[in-house]
């Protein structure tokens, strides 16, 4: 067993250019100085918080090409402009119901996804007020200026770059594919007991180790079995976001009216829990492939947790929004006119026609993105009508 782990993670490691091995290495020197200071044990929530926002090494902080077909991983605005077009036409109807307010976007990626809404907004002639972007990474942060600068240079000064929440935003917050790179901690149940899982060091690398839980992640167990009416078997191992709560309700605290969504991977807690998911859902992704080890790859390599809706909404409830939907992203984007928007290209040149087709599979069909995405939408001092919820609402299911 040990030398097919050591096998798969030599070839992993085996395609990282010399620029990337010399940056994982700085990295995992960081990794290494942590752990001894922390007595020779980090709980895996530092440990993926430290190897995604380190400052300048972080996965998320350096100038990695992460995004699109020659990165690690593909969104879904990075797919198709339909996606983008959809979520701003929910945008649009939230700002016609608030009658002013500015979009803030989470974690913009590429910039992609804020030039095809900024698009939108003016065709549709709702331009908002102003369209701020929230981007921890500096390299992307570049990035994006410079794809607005050259795709949309006139709605440059319209766009404003944020290091922190604002007080008293009014209008929408999106957050596509942020939640799922929020630092989660891990877990496994041994002997009736839950145990921490954390990270240790030794000759041959990093490797996982166990320690008892403390009292907080043991709550938070035992609240998630108290919600599915049975405890989680023998050996299971799995994630929990402790700090989801605050993270949302910093959401919360600032947004003064309108609404945020939320498009990310995930279940409801009795899927996510399922006793046949024993291995829960941390995934890793390295040049478009994905496996099931953290602990290479350091500073190189995306690291993901699927979120928990139920534990989303709880958190969004409990910050003082309303929950005002929850579909798959399928659903979401019909509802948001999906398919009008493939009516009003009916025009174009079968080619055209033919590529449009193949990027709403990708978005809609329940083995591609349609229904492992989901879209939840909260909204706060204000009643909304969203059009994404009207096609089908899940929230009972929650």
């Amino acid at each position: 067993m040990q030398h097919t782990l050591a096998s798969r993670r030599n070839s992993l490691a085996d395609h990282l250019s010399s620029t990337e091995q010399l940056h994982s290495e700085q990295l995992l020197q960081l990794v290494r100085a942590k752990i001894e200071a922390a007595g020779g044990w980090l709980d895996f929530q530092t440990f993926m918080d430290l190897v995604l926002y380190a400052p300048g090494l972080g996965y998320y902080s350096a100038g990695t090409h992460k995004l699109g077909a020659g990165g690690d991983f593909t969104t879904a605005p990075e797919i198709s402009p339909l996606f983008s077009r959809c979520v701003a036409m929910q945008c649009v109807e939230v700002l016609r119901q608030l009658k002013q307010g500015s979009v803030l976007e989470l974690g913009a990626g590429s910039g992609v996804m804020a030039v095809d809404m900024l698009r939108e907004f003016e065709k549709l002639e709702c331009l908002p007020e102003r369209y701020y972007i929230l981007e921890v990474s500096a390299d992307l942060r570049a990035r994006q200026q410079a794809l607005i600068q050259q795709q949309l240079p006139q709605y440059l000064d319209r766009v404003q770059w944020l290091d922190a929440l604002q007080a008293d935003f009014v209008g929408v917050i999106v957050a596509n594919e942020v939640l799922d790179a929020l630092p989660v901690q891990r877990f496994c149940i041994q002997q009736g007991g839950v145990q921490v899982m954390g990270v240790s060091y030794t000759d041959a690398g990093l490797c996982w180790q166990p320690r008892a839980a403390d009292d907080t992640l043991v709550k938070a167990v035992r609240a998630i079995e108290s919600n599915l009416l049975f405890s989680l078997p023998e050996g299971y191992c799995s994630e929990v976001n402790l700090q989801l709560p605050a993270w949302i309700g910093s959401l919360g605290d600032s947004l003064q009216r309108g609404a945020v969504l939320f498009i990310d991977y995930g279940f409801t807690q009795s899927q996510y829990y399922s006793v046949d998911r024993t291995r829960g859902t941390l995934s890793c992704f390295f040049r478009q492939r994905m496996h099931d080890d953290p602990l290479i790859n350091v500073g190189v390599q995306d690291i993901t947790a699927w979120v928990d809706f139920t534990a989303v909404a709880s958190a969004g409830l409990a910050a003082g929004m309303e929950l005002e939907g929850f579909a798959t992203q399928a659903h979401f984007l019909f509802g948001c006119g999906l398919d009008r928007l493939l009516t009003d290209m009916s025009e174009q040149p079968d080619e055209i026609r033919w590529q449009l087709s193949q990027q709403v599979q990708k978005l809609t069909l329940p083995g591609e993105m349609g229904e492992s995405f989901k879209a939840m939408a909260f909204s706060k001092d204000c009643n909304l009508q969203l059009s994404g919820f009207a096609f089908r609402d899940l929230r009972d299911r929650l």
